[in-house]
């Protein structure tokens, strides 16, 4: 299965929590449909010089959303990818926005069990360290749930084999793109020339601050 004909030029964002798969069926979608593949961590990793715990350490979380933000409205002014996004990523309202304008949102819902089984044990997830993970996650879904609600589709992420999860996603795509348009509703922004805060910076030579920040205009 293709992507359908009115989604091809069109950027796929998955969003939803840590564990869901966005980085494991990303890359089998991509493959799928032809795409490059891009996960927006691995890409504000690259821009900050430092890995994601010790921008949380160094600066907060607050920091690290503000380079995320501005990593994702960089990448979401070049050509059509898949793009897995972290967790937190689709809450920032500036980043829905822009999703919703210039790509297609899928929300991986996977439920509290599937959740804490993926992530236990794992390192690289600065929200789950001390305290009770399974607490923290459930936290989360709470806090996050009406935000990725807002996706443009969602799909259940469970036990299934990641191929029959990317054959769940591109049967999701093709219904969207099978819907009727809405009266009234905004045409998606183009992909390029955007006034958008995306401007990549230059990785600077020793503070780390500024290179924790992940992106300077």
């Amino acid at each position: 299965m293709t992507a359908p004909v009115s989604l091809r030029n069109r950027t796929i964002v998955l969003v939803g929590l840590m564990g869901a798969g966005k980085t494991c069926i990303g890359r089998r979608l991509a493959r799928r449909l032809g795409l490059p593949f891009v996960d927006a961590d691995d890409e504000i990793v690259k821009a900050a010089g430092t890995d994601i715990p010790e921008i949380f350490r160094r600066l907060g979380e607050a920091a690290f959303r503000d380079g995320e933000r501005r990593v994702i409205a960089r990448l979401l002014q070049g050509p059509a990818h898949v793009l897995a996004t972290g967790g937190g990523a689709f809450v920032h309202p500036a980043t829905r926005s822009l999703i919703r304008q210039r790509a297609v949102s899928v929300w991986l819902r996977a439920d509290l069990d599937v959740l804490d089984r993926r992530t236990r044990g794992r390192s690289g997830r600065p929200l789950l360290e001390g305290g009770d993970p399974r607490a923290t996650l459930a936290a989360l879904m709470a806090a996050r749930a009406p935000f990725y609600g807002e996706a443009d589709v969602t799909v259940e992420s469970d036990d299934v084999p990641p191929e029959k999860m990317v054959d769940r996603v591109l049967q999701a795509l093709a219904a969207l793109a099978a819907r009727p348009a809405t009266p009234g509703a905004a045409a998606p922004a183009a992909t390029s020339g955007a006034a958008v805060d995306a401007t990549p910076m230059a990785t600077p030579p020793a503070q780390a601050a500024d290179r924790a920040a992940a992106v300077r205009p």
